[in-house]
């Protein structure tokens, strides 16, 4: 143990704990931010499950992943925890499982272990104890201690289990019993679909390093592909490469873009409903940016350009590695992003011949308007 230094402050355990509650997270993101952990651990399947019970209303992401031992689990539960991050992983800080989840809750309990150990470790974060100690104290648990939703899981097979239960920040009521909450929760549930459905759709359609398998109560979370490949009529005009240096690290951005079809164009009102997204078309126009094959922006065009109802059908997926994390400005919460300044002039440069096929599919329905002004 090092010696004590007079000089070391160790903040206040209440207070920043509570302060780090609201670094911005949203229920639907928080709940990716976790499988993230999960799709790094190795697992093939995530299962997302949402109970509303009033008080004891209670939220569960488990999955089949490598699992850790007590040791690893209690380091991985302390905030920045001290891990060594691959280029290829989709954490960053040591942040994220402990600010995601006590932002929605007040209480964190994680249990796992090793595929090759039946032995269970688990610790808890406990919002209450944490005010009446002001400690950064994890509680460890014993195995017949264990929260009840953390049982079935475990049963099962999962290696980790990870339970948020007093949902404060989610149901925004001190005794959220009634019909009001239980829709407001059941809301929020297709909420969270729809965003895994984005996010991770690289992974759901085995597109991405490895194909994972992600349900909520117990459905499977289909992809949703912003480009609609699907749609013959989806062009998809000739992407580039394009170098990034940031702190003398070397990189590339994949610029690809995408021109969806008109209304009618489409194959059937379904598909062009569904093709829509969460945001609805407006707002899901521009560019969706992945770390890792995960999405981190969808839409939007970071400033080059503003929504425009002529140029809805143009999305453009950039990619990147998270060695080019700096560049980029990735937050903790990995809901933001900024565009590096060298890449602006080009990608502007790129995006007009893109946002002139948008506007002819948009104005003449897939066709180039005739010499009269009508299209043919």
């Amino acid at each position: 143990m090092p010696p004590r230094n007079d000089n070391e402050l160790i903040p206040s355990a209440k207070r920043l704990i509570g302060s780090l509650r609201d670094l911005g997270y949203e229920f639907a993101p928080a709940v990716a931010d976790l499988i993230d952990n999960a799709i790094e651990a190795r697992a093939s399947q995530v299962d997302v499950w949402i109970e509303f019970k009033g008080d004891e209303s209670w939220v569960r992401i488990s999955d089949n992943g490598d699992g850790m031992k007590a040791k690893g689990l209690r380091e991985a539960m302390r905030y920045g925890s001290d891990r060594d991050y691959d280029v290829s992983d989709l954490g960053k800080f040591g942040l994220g499982m402990k600010t995601a989840s006590m932002s929605q809750c007040r209480c964190l309990t994680v249990a796992s272990r090793r595929k090759s150990d039946a032995t269970v470790a688990a610790y808890q974060w406990d919002l209450e104890h944490i005010q009446k100690t002001d400690r950064w104290e994890v509680l460890p648990l014993a195995p017949n201690k264990l929260p009840r939703p953390l049982h079935a899981p475990l049963n099962k097979g999962a290696s980790t289990v990870v339970l948020w239960e007093e949902l404060d920040r989610i149901l925004g009521y001190k005794h959220p019993y009634g019909e009001f909450q239980r829709k407001q929760l059941a809301r929020m549930s297709r909420e969270v679909e729809e965003h895994l459905a984005m996010v991770f759709h690289r992974y759901l359609a085995g597109e991405a390093k490895r194909k994972v398998k992600i349900t909520l109560n117990g459905h499977p979370v289909d992809p949703w592909d912003p480009f609609c490949r699907a749609e013959p009529r989806t062009r998809q005009p000739e992407g580039r490469t394009l170098p990034v240096i940031e702190d003398e690290i070397t990189g590339e951005v994949l610029f690809e873009p995408f021109v969806l079809p008109s209304e009618r164009h489409f194959s059937s009102p379904e598909a062009r409903d569904i093709a829509s997204g969460p945001r609805k078309w407006n707002r899901q126009q521009g560019f969706y940016i992945y770390r890792a094959d995960r999405l981190i922006q969808s839409g939007g065009w970071s400033g080059l350009r503003v929504p425009d109802e002529h140029t809805k059908l143009a999305r453009v997926a950039l990619s990147f590695s998270p060695k080019l994390d700096e560049a980029f400005k990735i937050n903790v919460a990995k809901m933001r992003v900024q565009l590096p300044a060298q890449l602006r002039p080009e990608l502007e440069r790129l995006l007009l011949p893109v946002i002139r096929a948008a506007k002819v599919e948009y104005n003449a329905g897939g066709q180039e308007p005739s010499s009269n002004g009508r299209s043919d």
